[in-house]
C-alpha cells in the first residue's frame, strides 16, 4: 500500500485545517464557556466540518465537470492557494484562508453556538481545506489513494477534535511561541507541496510541450 498518499494528503490537510491554530481561537470564543459546553461545540463542530469536507471529497469531479474545470487547472490553482496559506503561516500573517476573519470572530463572540459558524466553518472547513480536499481527491490515481485521502481527512479532524477537547491547555503548555514554531514548520513543508502542485499541473495540462514546439 502507498502510504505516501496519506502523508501527502496528512500534512496538506493539518496546515489547511489549521489544526496547530485552532487551539487558540478557540479557547478565546469559549473562554466563558463549561467544559460541557465546549466539548459540545467541538463534537458538534468537528461532525459538521468532517461532512462538509466528504461532500466536496465525493463530488469534487462532478463539481468539477459542472464548471468545465481541467485537473490541471485545479492543480495549479490549488497550489497557487495553498502557497498562499503557506506564506501566511512562515511570516505569521492572517488572511482568512485557514480561519476566521477579525469581523467573523467579533460575530462569534455574541453567538450562544459556535460550533457551525465560525468552528465548522471557515475555522475547520475553510476555502483552503476544501480547495485542498478536491485537489488530493480529483488527483488519486487509483481507488487506495482516494481512500487514503479520505483516512488523512478523518485523521486530522480526530485530531482537531481532541485540540479542541484540550484547547486552553495546550495554550498554557506551548503558549504563543510554542504554537508559531509549529504552524512555521508546518508551512514551510505546505510551501514546497504547494509549488510541487503547482508543477504538476502545468506539466499535466501540456501548456510546457505547446510552448516547445
Amino acid at each position: 500500500m502507498d502510504i505516501s498518499a496519506f502523508l501527502v494528503a496528512f500534512a496538506t490537510l493539518f496546515a489547511t485545517v489549521g489544526v496547530a491554530d485552532i487551539a487558540f481561537i478557540f479557547a478565546a470564543l469559549t473562554k466563558d464557556n463549561t467544559p460541557a459546553q465546549r466539548r459540545t461545540f467541538a463534537t458538534r463542530g468537528v461532525v459538521v466540518a468532517l461532512l462538509i469536507l466528504l461532500f466536496f471529497a465525493f463530488l469534487g469531479n462532478l463539481i468539477l465537470d459542472v464548471f468545465g474545470i481541467t485537473i490541471p487547472a485545479l492543480r495549479t490553482a490549488g497550489g497557487v492557494l495553498l502557497l498562499l496559506i503557506a506564506i501566511d503561516m512562515v511570516f505569521a500573517r492572517h488572511s482568512g484562508g485557514t480561519g476566521t476573519t477579525d469581523e467573523e470572530e467579533s460575530e462569534a463572540r455574541q453567538a450562544h453556538d459556535i460550533s457551525v459558524f465560525p468552528l465548522a466553518m471557515p475555522l475547520l472547513a475553510g476555502p483552503g481545506a476544501i480547495s485542498a480536499v478536491i485537489l488530493l481527491t480529483t488527483g488519486a490515481e487509483s481507488q487506495t489513494e482516494f481512500w487514503l485521502v479520505i483516512a488523512a481527512i478523518i485523521v486530522i479532524l480526530a485530531l482537531a477534535w481532541l485540540t479542541l477537547l484540550v484547547a486552553i491547555p495546550i495554550q498554557r503548555l506551548l503558549g504563543l511561541t510554542g504554537l508559531s514554531v509549529v504552524s512555521r514548520v508546518v508551512g514551510i513543508l505546505l510551501a514546497a507541496l504547494a509549488v510541487q502542485f503547482v508543477f504538476d499541473g502545468i506539466k499535466a495540462s501540456g501548456l510546457l510541450g505547446a510552448a516547445a514546439t
